[in-house]
């Protein structure tokens, strides 16, 4: 079996420190529009982080598509209400907002859980992304998960019925609590997956010896393999507002990283390794990294098997 296309990224190309820190665009590369197709000329797949917060619009997705080459894609995180997290009803369309308690409209933080706004918001999710679909740039709706939402019947059936709001759009999975992938749950889970062609996403943050962090578990349970790079620094991890950098991966962690992808390479059809140390740029120089070393090993490759 040939290996896959590897296909790098990182989880944001607006991160506010990246555009503060000038370590990434060029002057006079300021514009929404001209940071898309800067960012496009480096990498060929980027996550989507804005729509976790609030929903889409149609008009977003035409105009990715047109700053954007052929074959480049867009991963697209699922709407907070739709993954258990609270949202400010304030961002929401009107004809949504009027779909919540009278109560709850006033608040900037709500869980929703009523099944009619849940469908309604997974409804104009699909629909703001059909130019997207249209033009073969649509990669995954990234479903993350919370540290809240564990290992039990009832919430893989809610996943399943994720799945059914996504109307036929490829969803992809990320587990933030432990009991998915312990020792005895982590084949059950990945059965599911595969028998429901649902992607995992293996997911790379700080190991703090609870089930509240997920264990790096690589796998791939489709035709294509994702894993999301969230850093490994615990500290900042159980504080985001601690004041320092976000990880950055060195060079011994990105050639393992790098193997790996090549590895999970003879397993799907495509692996996708997302970069989501966005702060101060860290994603961006781990993700030219990780491309030169696959650079690196593809060429390795090829003078070993010359000498054959």
């Amino acid at each position: 079996m040939s290996p896959a296309a590897i296909r790098v990224g990182t989880c944001s190309w607006t991160e506010k420190s990246l555009l503060e820190s000038g370590a990434f665009y060029p002057a006079g590369i300021s514009s929404p529009e001209a940071r898309l197709k800067y960012y496009a000329s480096r990498f060929d797949t980027v996550e989507i982080d804005s729509s976790y917060y609030a929903l889409p619009s149609r008009q977003m997705a035409e105009a990715w598509c047109q700053r954007t080459p052929e074959r480049f894609l867009f991963h697209v995180k699922a709407y907070g209400a739709l993954t258990g997290h609270c949202i400010d009803p304030g961002l929401l369309p009107a004809e949504l907002r009027k779909l919540l308690p009278t109560a709850d409209r006033q608040h900037s933080e709500v869980h929703v859980s009523e099944s009619e706004p849940l469908r309604e918001m997974a409804a104009a999710m699909v629909e703001a992304l059909v130019p997207l679909k249209k033009a073969g740039k649509l990669g995954f709706l990234i479903f993350q998960f919370p540290p809240w939402f564990t290992c039990k019947n009832a919430n893989r059936d809610y996943i399943l019925h994720c799945k059914e709001l996504m109307q036929g759009l490829p969803i992809a999975v990320e587990f933030r609590h432990g009991s998915w992938l312990t020792r005895q749950h982590a084949a059950e889970t990945f059965a599911f997956l595969k028998e429901h062609k649902i992607t995992y996403i293996t997911c790379d943050e700080p190991q703090l010896g609870t089930l509240e962090t997920a264990p790096f578990r690589p796998e791939a349970t489709t035709s294509m393999a994702y894993l999301r790079m969230h850093g490994r620094n615990p500290d900042r991890w159980l504080n985001p507002s601690i004041n320092q950098a976000e990880y950055l991966y060195n060079e011994d962690e990105i050639t393992s990283l790098a193997s790996l992808a090549r590895r999970l390479s003879f397993k799907a059809r495509t692996v996708f390794i997302m970069f989501n140390n966005c702060q101060s740029g860290n994603a961006i120089v781990n993700a030219r990294q990780l491309q030169e070393r696959l650079l690196r090993q593809s060429g390795d490759l090829g003078h070993s098997q010359e000498g054959l």
